[in-house]
């Protein structure tokens, strides 16, 4: 890997608390990277250290093969788009835009052109002259992006800038974010806690938990391949055992794991009377009982008690599942290549 952006031995401690506890990253120059962690995870935090925002205990970053850490936040070349979006309500959107460019003592013409280009970029030509009052959120944010573009950084920050706008519009300006992020081949590291964010935008994700790098991978890997218990029911509702309750699920386990794990629509429903088909081989089957259904659009959720045992399966809704009902009687099936034997936390 081209090691644009590298952080080594990152430490930060408030107070007695370690909130970055030795983080290492490296990033490639125009790879998307998403930092998904729960909250006081440490992932905000970083973000701040990197552009200058917050001191660092110990620790190294470069960028581009510059040192950073001590130097002051306007030489970092790095742009920074918040949650809180922090427009300056005083001034139009095209001088929100232009803020950066006229710090540094860009040219009025050339502060222009950028950042019409600009405006265009994030579609609000129209609202040149507007006040970010009269702005809706995701028009708002869509000026704090095109506003840290303007000074043209070598890398770009995001901290949870969607989490405050509505699903709806959430979902387009992630869609806009990852377009913008591609055409630019801008190098930017994202933070949220959203998992479905997370693998939606991201050529990468690290987990973070308490301070450090937990897992990192392709979505594709982290969903498919969690190595321990915390990425596994960070990443969405897998079901988790210990080698006692996967034991009755499974009735042999060929590993010396304590934790387990398996995908939700990985475990195959069968309604009561439904036969099992002849591709079912190696399959383990078991009684179970279904305690809720919930319908979550194209899916459909059921929680089941199978030996004892609580677990979660995720049905297509096709209609044909409606019929599933609380307190049914229903038959599992369990295919033990799909059972992820788990690392143990900090291995």
């Amino acid at each position: 890997m081209n090691d644009y952006l590298k952080l080594h031995g990152i430490r930060k401690m408030f107070g007695d608390v370690p909130v970055l506890a030795g983080v290492e990253l490296s990033i490639a120059e125009g790879e998307l990277v998403t930092l998904l962690g729960p909250s006081g995870c440490g992932k905000s935090t970083l973000l701040r250290c990197i552009a200058g925002l917050t001191d660092l205990d110990s620790g190294s970053i470069l960028l581009a093969g510059q040192e950073l850490t001590k130097q002051p936040p306007r030489s970092r070349d790095v742009g920074m788009v918040f949650q809180s979006y922090a427009l300056f309500p005083n001034l139009t959107v095209s001088q929100n835009v232009e803020y950066g460019m006229r710090m540094r003592g860009v040219a009025p013409a050339a502060r222009r052109s950028r950042c019409e280009e600009l405006l265009a970029l994030v579609d609000l030509e129209d609202k040149r002259d507007v006040y970010p009052q009269s702005l809706s959120g995701g028009q708002q944010q869509r000026v704090a992006l095109a506003r840290s573009l303007a000074v043209q950084p070598k890398l770009l920050l995001l901290d949870e800038p969607l989490s405050a706008l509505d699903a709806k519009i959430r979902k387009n300006l992630r869609a806009e974010i990852r377009d913008i992020q591609r055409r630019l081949g801008m190098t930017t590291l994202f933070v949220t806690h959203d998992q479905e964010e997370a693998l939606i935008l991201s050529d990468r994700i690290c987990i973070m938990n308490q301070g450090q790098m937990v897992q990192e991978g392709s979505p594709e890997q982290l969903y498919t391949a969690p190595r321990t218990e915390f990425a596994a029911r960070f990443m969405g509702s897998y079901n988790v055992f210990n080698r006692a309750e996967a034991l009755k699920l499974f009735r042999r386990i060929d590993s010396r794991s304590d934790r387990f794990a398996i995908r939700p629509e990985a475990v195959t429903l069968l309604a009561e009377g439904e036969a099992i088909q002849d591709d079912a081989d190696g399959m383990m089957d078991v009684r179970g009982q279904v305690q809720t259904v919930s319908i979550l659009g194209n899916i459909i959720r059921a929680a089941v008690v199978a030996e004892g045992v609580h677990l979660t399966v995720d049905l297509l809704n096709d209609g044909r599942w409606l019929r599933v009902r609380e307190g049914d009687r229903v038959t599992l099936l369990l295919d033990p290549a799909q059972l992820l034997h788990l690392e143990q936390e900090g291995a």
